[in-house]
């Protein structure tokens, strides 16, 4: 038999049991476009946490402190009062750090913002004016702080988009004034939206303040020399290629001015690094929904075999009369397998239309309280399209060796 005869022949037998071969498809039709919607889940969440990071700004570095250990139990790192203001400033000097082009220590803690009869509990930043633009914040509507309110210690904030919906609505907050931990601020920008987020962390859940106000009027982490203590340093470089050179001459500063001679008690990440983590991240999550989603494939390809041996068991007589016409082993065998790969194609590529349908449906529409981005692969597409054929293949073959063992007399005699 020729291949266009076996594929009408195959094609004419799932059409005599329409219902059955449409309930048999609609296994493989679920399992497809669950994978490619869920995938497509997976890979817009990896987008949009690598899109934030990358707002932030690429050619930053992030200094923190070493570990801290109490009572001999180690703490995690960040934990140990290391790193100060003036150590901050060092590092702006060109000439022990020619590849650092701007620097931006902060100072952070949770505090109650109440203003009027609303409040909301947020992060408080102490910051300096090179913060702006080291780690790309933008003002939507009123001014950044500058030296003159760090020199000061003046009591102004710079609120988050989110900070300023909660406690103002749709009223611009410039110019009102706020109360931190039982201070009043007075309100002096708002920065513009970064977007997203979630019920845990969100860009625009939190407010800035001068860090020498952050210090002096907020909290009083001072170092036993009587340094400033600082919790992170963000250290803009001048351009991609001369991040190694950054961390070099960082570290060297650090180590000169904390005497170091042995192990650091300070680290460095780049903005580069902590993307390519969260990648990592969000891969195995990808995989891990692609592989639940995959199940459902399984499922349907069961589903298929099950069909099949049904239809081998339904046909005998068909076979048998077959057999005695001259259709060799090979011809029965063929048969069964391609309606088997029929099923399966078949439903993959409804499964591939439905689940691209399904990615654009759920693009941008709000899932738990919060938008979701979806994002399409034509190569998830096509691997779920080839694994689907290969599932009716897989579990075709054993339904068609069946038929195609069957002998002619005994399919004859079958009742």
């Amino acid at each position: 038999m020729t291949l266009p005869t076996i594929l009408m022949t195959a094609l004419s037998s799932l059409t005599s049991n329409k219902l059955r071969a449409g309930l048999t498809l609609l296994g493989v039709v679920i399992g497809v476009a669950a994978v490619i919607s869920l995938m497509a889940i997976g890979k817009g969440v990896q987008q949009t946490i690598t899109e934030r990071i990358q707002s932030l700004g690429t050619n930053v570095l992030f200094v923190r402190p070493g570990q801290s250990s109490v009572g001999g139990v180690s703490r995690a790192q960040g934990t140990a009062a290391t790193l100060t203001l003036e150590d901050a400033y060092a590092l702006a000097d060109p000439l022990f750090a020619p590849s650092v082009a701007m620097v931006a220590p902060e100072l952070s803690s949770t505090a109650q913002v109440v203003a009027g009869r609303k409040n909301t509990n947020t992060r408080i930043y102490g910051v300096t004016p090179e913060y702006e633009e080291v780690r790309n914040f933008g003002v939507s509507s009123g001014r950044f702080i500058s030296m003159g309110h760090l020199d000061n210690y003046s009591q102004v904030a710079v609120l988050g988009s989110e900070v300023a919906e909660t406690l103002f609505g749709f009223r611009d907050p410039v110019g009102q004034t706020v109360r931190i931990n039982g201070r009043q601020f007075d309100v002096i920008g708002v920065l513009e939206s970064k977007g997203g987020g979630n019920r845990f962390f969100s860009l625009d859940d939190q407010v800035l303040v001068p860090i020498t106000t952050a210090y002096h009027r907020l909290s009083s982490q001072r170092t036993a020399s009587g340094g400033i203590n600082v919790q992170n340093v963000n250290v803009s470089v001048r351009d991609v290629e001369s991040i190694d050179a950054a961390i070099r001459e960082v570290s060297t500063v650090l180590r000169l001015r904390h005497r170091i001679t042995r192990d650091d008690d300070f680290s460095i990440s780049s903005q580069q690094e902590t993307i390519e983590t969260l990648q990592e991240t969000t891969n195995t999550f990808v995989v891990f929904l692609g592989a639940i989603a995959g199940i459902s494939l399984l499922v349907g390809g069961i589903g298929i075999m099950n069909i099949m041996l049904v239809s081998v068991t339904e046909r005998t007589r068909e076979i048998g009369i077959r057999k005695a016409m001259g259709a060799k082993r090979r011809d029965i065998l063929l048969q069964f397998v391609a309606e088997a790969t029929l099923l399966s194609l078949g439903g993959g590529i409804m499964g591939v239309l439905l689940g691209f349908v399904l990615s654009w449906l759920l693009n941008g529409r709000a899932l738990l309280g919060q938008p979701t981005q979806t994002v399409f692969s034509p190569e998830i597409a096509v691997l779920a399209l080839v694994v689907s054929a290969a599932i009716g293949l897989f579990f075709g073959i054993y339904p068609a060796m069946r038929a195609a063992r069957l002998h002619p007399i005994e399919a004859l005699r079958y009742e």
